[in-house]
Formats: structure tokens, C-alpha cells, sequence
């Protein structure tokens, strides 16, 4: 990264691992004031003394409520909020576990609705700010084994694009950030190749930068994205071809 950032204070949810965590951890190294949430103190505490620990299950929209008043009445406004936690596990077509997929609605989506809502009034009386969360490249189609993981990336995806206008109207700046395959805890359960896999310290960088120059689609790799949007654009048989073999090693 060069040049000064244009935030003076910046929230991070699930800010325990992965991308979220090295986003606070890089952020903070630049002199950029942070508050970092995830459900784990321990792992806050790890990030450092920088580093406010504001430990949150974005779950509860109340908590969420809580999380933001504390944070402005300790750092002062939030100039950006950067929503990351999330959860995945791929799902067997043999035991689909409606649970499952709540559960992960409820994390992936409705923690991100509950965080805009939570800070989302106040940036927009103030006439200013930027809200992102972290989607995935998984929202762009269906892939085998994400059934419950893909929805909820869509879902993002498509709550930015409807925000996005409306807010911009009022000052707030909106943005979608869809990485690719991330070496990160969640991924490590996958059971199959994973083309242009990069590190979370990579993926970080790509973020803050996307960011700061203001994007609303922050996606990367480049080439591996490019792929996908093309692929998205194929006929449905041949579309449905291609997952089985790239997923599933059908032939």
C-alpha cells in the first residue's frame, strides 16, 4: 500500500482469522485507528494493544447496536466498516440439514444486515461513510457442495447492489469485496483443487487497496474472476458440465 488512507477509523468484523484478521492487522500497521470484533476475546486480543477487542456475535442484532455505540464513544466516528465474519462448510446432497443452512444464513447474511443496520443510520446523519462486507466469488453461481454457503454470498452480492444507489444518495459509499479461493481455515475442509489459491496476507491487501480507490466490486484474482464471469455466461449444460468435472471429478 502507498499513500495515506482515507479513514481515520475502521471496524472489522471477524477480525479472529483469515482475511478479516490480517485486514485489522494491516490496517492498524499503517496508523489507521481499528476496532476488530469476532466471538472469540482470546483471538481480539492476539490482534495487539493498537487493536481495540470488541468481542460481538453479529448474530444478535442488539449486540451489534451495542458494539457500534461503544466503538464511537471510544474511538470516536466510523469512517469504514469492513463485515468479514462468516462461516462454511460444504454439504453432502445426502444429508441436507435445514439447521445447516440457517445457521449459516443467519452468520453469512443476516450478520452483515445486522451490522449495516446498526451503523448504517448513523453514517447516513452524518452525510457520510463507507460500508463493505465480504462476499465471495461463490456468489456469482451455484457450485457443488456450497449449497448453503453459495446462497449467502449471492445474497450479499445482491443486498450491495440494491443499498448501493440509495446510499450513495445520502453520502454513504457501498462495496462488495468477492475473493477467490483464500487460505484460510474454512477452506482447508475442501476437498478438491483450489485454482489460484491465495494467502489472507494478499487477500488483505487487495481489499484495503480496492477501498481506498473507492470500488464498489473488489474481486481478485483477476484472472481467476474473469473466468467465472465467463463460465457464468455458458449455457446451462455446459455450464452444469464443467462444476461436475472441476468439483467433482465427474467425467
Amino acid at each position: 500500500m502507498t499513500g495515506p488512507l482515507p479513514w481515520k477509523t475502521v471496524w472489522v468484523t471477524g477480525a479472529s482469522t483469515g482475511i478479516g484478521r490480517e485486514i485489522a492487522l494491516q490496517l492498524a500497521a499503517t496508523g489507521v485507528r481499528v476496532a476488530a470484533s469476532a466471538r472469540s476475546p482470546d483471538k481480539l486480543a492476539s490482534l495487539g494493544p493498537t487493536v481495540l477487542g470488541v468481542p460481538l456475535d453479529v448474530t444478535d442484532a442488539s449486540a451489534c447496536k451495542a458494539a457500534v455505540e461503544r466503538i464511537e464513544q471510544e474511538m470516536g466516528p466510523i469512517d469504514l466498516a469492513i463485515l468479514g465474519a462468516g462461516t462454511y462448510a460444504p454439504v453432502a446432497i445426502d444429508d441436507i440439514d435445514p439447521t445447516h443452512f440457517a445457521g449459516m444464513m443467519a452468520t453469512n447474511y443476516m450478520g452483515v444486515v445486522n451490522c449495516v443496520a446498526a451503523l448504517g443510520p448513523r453514517m447516513i446523519a452524518r452525510g457520510t461513510g463507507h460500508l463493505s462486507w465480504i462476499a465471495s466469488v461463490a456468489g456469482y453461481m451455484g457450485l457443488p457442495k456450497a449449497a448453503a454457503y453459495g446462497p449467502t454470498k449471492a445474497a450479499l452480492i445482491n443486498l450491495a447492489e440494491s443499498l448501493y444507489p440509495e446510499m450513495k444518495l445520502k453520502g454513504v459509499w457501498v462495496s462488495v469485496i468477492n475473493p477467490g479461493f483464500v487460505a484460510t481455515p474454512l477452506t482447508a475442509q475442501n476437498d478438491f483443487e483450489m485454482p489460484f489459491l491465495m494467502q489472507p496476507q494478499d487477500a488483505a491487501r487487495r481489499s484495503i487497496e480496492g477501498l481506498a480507490k473507492g470500488r464498489f466490486e473488489i474481486a481478485f484474482p483477476l484472472r481467476f474472476v474473469a473466468i467465472l464471469k465467463a463460465v457464468r455466461a455458458l449455457p446451462y449444460p455446459v455450464f452444469f458440465r464443467l462444476m461436475a468435472r472441476a468439483v467433482l471429478k465427474v467425467e
